[in-house]
């Protein structure tokens, strides 16, 4: 039985929010990115680490989570998981054996642009219908959006 209080609120439609969009759509892009990757042995959280040591030769993990927004003991566990995959090595520094260095394997960087071309896949079929101008103009609001809230941390779920 629908109410029909004329004193009440409207109350506003779910697909009202933008909030909800983005939502609907970036749960679609992350969930299908995430069944493409079951085969390369890598979470989306594992991508991301990768793909930011990648540029780098070695880094302390503390550099890492501060790279990638994340608590040092959330890195310090997707550390652990890529050494036991063997994707990362970790060493003790020569000069402080408290402080390690971790550096991407030959493995690891060799499976780095796999995974980018698959993200690049990803995005492509999402992202596709939209012309070089709406892309742009999407991209360029939600750049937008995250500077005017200060977001730092990436992603990784």
């Amino acid at each position: 039985m629908k109410r029909t209080n004329q004193s009440q609120a409207q109350v506003s439609g779910l697909t009202s929010h933008t909030g909800f969009w983005l939502r609907f759509v970036s749960n679609h892009v992350s969930h299908a990115f995430m069944r493409k990757l079951m085969n390369s042995g890598v979470t989306a959280a594992e991508w991301v680490v990768l793909r930011e040591m990648y540029d780098n030769e070695e880094m302390s993990p503390s550099r890492l989570a501060d790279l990638t927004g994340m608590t040092r003991g959330a890195a310090s566990k997707l550390i652990d998981r890529l050494v036991a995959k063997k994707l990362v090595s970790r060493q003790e520094r020569t000069d402080d054996r408290r402080y390690q260095d971790i550096g991407l394997t030959a493995v690891g960087r060799r499976l780095v642009p796999t995974i980018a071309a698959i993200a690049d896949q990803n995005d492509a079929e999402f992202f596709t219908v939209l012309s070089v101008r709406e892309h742009a103009a999407l991209v360029a609001t939600l750049k937008k959006l995250v500077q005017a809230h200060g977001f730092d941390q990436i992603p990784t779920e």
